[in-house]
């Protein structure tokens, strides 16, 4: 053994050591939450905690998976830059998409917790799945491709897919079930759990990113397997702490209850065979997009002058939605590939890099959160609009940081890590410009009976955006398919450019969108109690 196997057997000691030091600070914690005899902890009702430490482990696999998932694809499968990028944009797309039908059925008929036990097995099982590799060895990709085990992987990505439907927007509603629609407690319960996300995300990427880049796909992948393993376990242990909180609307027979759990599966087989045929999936969700719109603004006409003119406030920033997501999700696919092949990593695998957009939601998120309280109390705070357009050009922006940082440097030299840094901060304080800004205004503006068919237009809109960030990812490959440095600089800089434009246009009509808004006007539903009175 030389020198520099002993370092690098040190490093990975270290790093074991740090994984399992972290892994037992959250099991330990969440089992001292468990046992303690107190209905709250830290304020809180110790259900939250479950719910946390559920959706942390939920977290860790989903973003611990994606960090791998494009250089899966490219080095382990030997698909083409541009058909990864297309699959990873259908992938992610899709998870964004099937919490509609997932949200549904649990409202109407199964409740939120058995939705999310039954997503958790979805999930556990699709990424054991994952560690199946097939045949190694093998450089033709005709030859590869043409391996039976990558029937198991497709697989794998649509029990992925159906339980994060059943589970994603399921376990965020038993979170508001904890308490009274009154109790001021409720943000700070969401900001908690908004923590919880975030951390698996940072940790999952780390965690099964390095140990895939290092040891192999499998042990990545069994990593993302191994915390949704734990998530499932922590949400089954935690019933009792729920209170009962996310049951079955009403009582449901058991045919009933099974027949919801045939549905999941059948799903299953339905997105098998979608995930593998992007192109006519692409076309499909925009075809949809297009009626679920239609449908809204129909709807619209229904209402009353002031509540149309919300629905209109609403069209408008869904419309942006794509845009600023096909940017924002180049991290995971083109940004990725991007990272690995024309970075001065130093020695740090690709996928490590993923979690440096959490870690900044984490560092930042507080601070914008008390920035937009701080300017409200002056009246600088500004409109949710307005806030678009300075999402749209901050990520336009991250772009161009990126053209300028590989322009630096001569093209046969690796672009400095720093400005993969900075690409992400702009990235992120554009996310946190948009994401939770709309998604309160989404519940603000939303008349109550449309409440749920406009989120549900929300999260469209989010999955029309990965789709087309895997379709921008495969312009960055030119006609080959195969992923250039300059090609990708060139696609970054034009559309850096357009969405910064977009975002100027954004902020000079946002006065007109925000009087749409009627904030002035707006209050909230008449209860039962008042409607009687």
């Amino acid at each position: 053994m030389g020198l520099k196997d002993i370092a690098l057997w040190q490093e990975q000691d270290w790093i074991t050591a740090i994984a399992a030091a972290v892994l037992a600070f959250f099991l330990l914690g969440g089992a001292y939450i468990a046992t303690r005899k107190e209905p709250e902890f830290a304020g809180h009702p110790r259900g939250l905690y479950v719910l946390f430490f559920a959706e942390m482990w939920e977290r860790f696999s989903y973003y611990g998976m994606r960090a791998l998932l494009i250089l899966y694809l490219t080095k382990h499968w030997l698909f083409s830059d541009g058909q990864s990028n297309l699959i990873y944009g259908a992938y992610t797309s899709l998870v964004y998409i099937t919490p509609v039908l997932g949200g549904w059925l649990a409202d109407r008929y199964l409740g939120q917790r058995k939705a999310v036990a039954f997503g958790a097995v979805l999930l556990t099982f699709g990424h054991v799945l994952m560690a199946f590799e097939g045949f190694a060895g093998v450089t033709d990709p005709l030859v590869k491709q043409a391996d039976p085990a990558i029937n198991i992987f497709w697989l794998a990505l649509a029990f992925i897919i159906v339980g994060s439907g059943f589970l994603k927007a399921n376990i965020s509603v038993i979170v508001g079930q904890l308490y009274p629609r009154t109790d001021v407690r409720r943000d700070g319960a969401y900001t908690i759990f908004y923590m919880g996300i975030n951390v698996g995300a940072a940790i999952g990427t780390i965690f099964a990113g390095y140990l895939g880049e290092t040891y192999g796909w499998s042990y990545g992948f069994g990593a993302a397997g191994l915390g949704m393993l734990l998530g499932l376990i922590v949400f089954v242990l935690g019933k009792p702490l729920l209170m009962g909180r996310g049951e079955a609307p009403a009582p449901m027979t058991k045919l009933t209850e099974y027949g919801i759990y045939g549905v999941g599966l059948a799903a299953v087989a339905g997105i098998w065979l979608l995930i593998q045929y992007q192109g006519f999936y692409g076309w499909l969700l925009l075809g949809l997009g297009v009626l679920l719109l239609g449908y809204v603004l129909l709807q619209s006409f229904k209402l009353e002058l002031e509540a149309r003119h919300r629905i209109y406030a609403i069209l408008f920033l869904l419309a942006l939605q794509p845009l600023f997501w096909a940017l924002c999700e180049q991290a995971g696919g083109s940004m990725n590939l991007f990272t690995d092949r024309f970075v001065d990593r130093q020695g740090v695998p690709a996928s490590i890099f993923q979690s440096i957009n959490p870690i900044y939601i984490i560092l930042l998120g507080p601070i914008f959160a008390g920035l937009w309280v701080w300017l409200g109390r002056r009246g600088l705070e500004p409109s949710t609009p307005a806030k678009f357009g300075i999402a749209l050009a901050q990520i336009g922006f991250a772009n161009l940081v990126l053209v300028w940082g590989a322009n630096s440097v001569g093209s046969d030299t690796l672009v400095p890590v720093l400005f993969i840094f900075a690409f992400y901060l702009f990235a992120t304080t554009a996310e946190l410009c948009l994401s939770p800004v709309g998604l309160s205004a989404m519940n603000r503006l939303a008349p109550a009976t449309m409440a749920s068919l406009i989120m549900g237009a929300w999260f469209f809109a989010t999955a029309g955006g990965n789709f087309l960030a895997g379709v921008i990812g495969a312009a960055t490959g030119g006609h080959d398919g195969a992923m250039t440095r300059e090609g990708l600089i060139n696609v970054y800089e034009q559309i850096g450019y357009i969405t910064i434009a977009i975002g100027v246009v954004v902020l000079l009509v946002s006065p007109l969108v925000k009087r749409l808004m009627h904030i002035d006007t707006l209050k909230d539903e008449d209860t039962a109690e008042e409607k009687a009175a």
